[in-house]
């Protein structure tokens, strides 16, 4: 998954996910090297995972790509269209806990590289919202 925080990341993994695939946040795992035991126990036992991050540059993408690829699963990735108001409203809709400042929305739209399938993705897909409907379209480089 691919996106700024509070775009619905979570919400397709619920919706599409919940009942297939392993999740795998630094939201619930708060450590790289928990996540890294994740990834890898998910590897031995060929568990599929979805990986719920904002994953906003090539580099922190690539690093999973990298380690994923050789083990032969299928690499899918999900771009969510930056909308920074609608993002900063949800957040505020969030559970106390999971709120984050606004800042934080901001910085990572800056940093955002919209990802391309020479990155080395199987799939690629482009989620956009129309209201509060999830829209899940093909990718178009």
């Amino acid at each position: 998954m691919i996106g700024i925080q509070a775009s619905g990341k979570s919400t397709l993994y619920k919706q599409n996910f919940f009942n297939s695939h392993l999740r795998i946040s630094n939201d619930l795992l708060n450590t790289k090297n928990r996540e890294s035991k994740l990834i890898d126990f998910c590897l031995e036992t060929k568990m599929k995972m979805v990986i719920d991050n904002t994953n906003f540059s090539i580099e922190k993408r690539m690093a999973y790509i990298d380690k994923i690829k050789p083990h032969n699963f299928k690499i899918i990735g999900y771009y969510f269209e930056m909308n920074v108001p609608r993002s900063i409203k949800w957040n505020k809709e969030r559970d106390k806990s999971e709120i984050i400042p606004d800042v934080g929305i901001y910085s990572t739209c800056k940093k955002m590289e919209i990802p391309t399938l020479s990155e080395g993705y199987d799939k690629l897909y482009r989620i956009v919202y129309i209201g509060k409907e999830l829209i899940i379209k093909d990718w178009e480089d």
